[in-house]
């Protein structure tokens, strides 16, 4: 399948772009980003050609990957998916449910495949805990802490503006909910408070009767920097375990999976329809955050 690569940063050079390159089902037939400069480079590493603009790469590629800030992300992949284009693409899918709206009615009307890239659900050490968890019930809630520390020098993501603004909720958010939902079910109610550097401290509501809580935060001081997952209930503690893979690996998984959604005709647990409801919950996060109350996510 011929890919076409859209964005020119950090993790589209290393991740997307390697895992891509490398793939022996997949031909990289182009990149695109806003800084030409960095395109040039980026396809000379490569050996691929830099597009002055996406629609003409889109023209050219059966596939898009996506990594650019989500609210690019969303209308180029809204453009991708009118012109017929499968899409492999990056958390979260958008800012709004309604720009996420718009990608999954476009992929829906015309059959597409669709992948987001929540990176660990890609391990496969991952996806069978959250089945035999999801399998086994009896879950009274689940805890996700995520505290980065991106803002250090040499952080390759430190002088991301979307991530500055928008902090750990929208960031490592999706990460946390992508391992959340599979087991806990889908969510009714959000509770959200900010903490000191730039946390998001986040109660969930699923329907299920469950509760799911979130620590998150980009700005974590160096020496509190922690990443864990765990369910509790009927079967004591289970702790989500390390993906134990790289990200290149990661979305060398995506891609086949993309791959196979293409092939089959099958949704894949982590297309954009699933995408869309995690935006649905970090926007009824954002939202609480500010307003103080408590809102069902859209």
């Amino acid at each position: 399948m011929r890919f076409g690569l859209l964005g020119t940063g950090h993790w589209a050079a290393e991740t997307q772009g390697a895992a891509l390159a490398a793939h022996p089902e997949a031909e990289l037939v182009g990149v695109w980003g806003r800084d030409p400069a960095k395109a040039r480079a980026l396809a000379e590493r490569y050996g691929i050609r830099a597009y002055d603009g996406p629609d003409e790469l889109i023209a050219d590629a059966e596939a898009v990957a996506v990594a650019l800030p989500p609210d690019i992300q969303s209308d180029l992949a809204l453009r991708a998916a009118r012109a017929g284009r499968h899409l492999l693409l990056d958390k979260p899918l958008a800012f709004t449910t309604e720009d996420a709206d718009r990608v999954v009615d476009a992929v829906e009307e015309r059959g597409l495949a669709s992948v987001v890239f929540f990176t660990r659900r890609f391990a496969r050490t991952v996806e069978d805990f959250l089945t035999r968890a999801a399998a086994d019930g009896g879950w009274d809630g689940g805890r996700a802490t995520a505290f980065a520390s991106i803002f250090q020098p040499g952080n390759p993501y430190g002088g991301s503006p979307w991530r500055r603004e928008r902090g750990g909720l929208w960031d490592v958010g999706p990460h946390a909910l992508s391992v959340l939902l599979p087991v806990l079910g889908p969510v009714a109610e959000v509770t959200a408070v900010g903490g000191p550097r730039g946390a998001a401290h986040v109660l969930l509501r699923h329907r299920s009767g469950a509760v799911g809580t979130l620590a998150l935060t980009l700005d974590a001081r160096p020496a509190a920097v922690a990443h864990s997952c765990d369910f509790y209930g009927e079967q004591g503690v289970a702790a989500v375990p390390d993906a134990g893979i790289s990200p290149v690996e990661a979305f060398t998984a995506a891609t086949d999976r993309l791959l196979r959604a293409a092939r089959t005709g099958t949704g894949d647990p982590c297309d954009v329809r699933f995408g869309r409801e995690v935006v649905a919950i970090l926007e009824a996060a954002d939202a609480s955050r500010r307003l103080g109350r408590t809102i069902a996510p859209r």
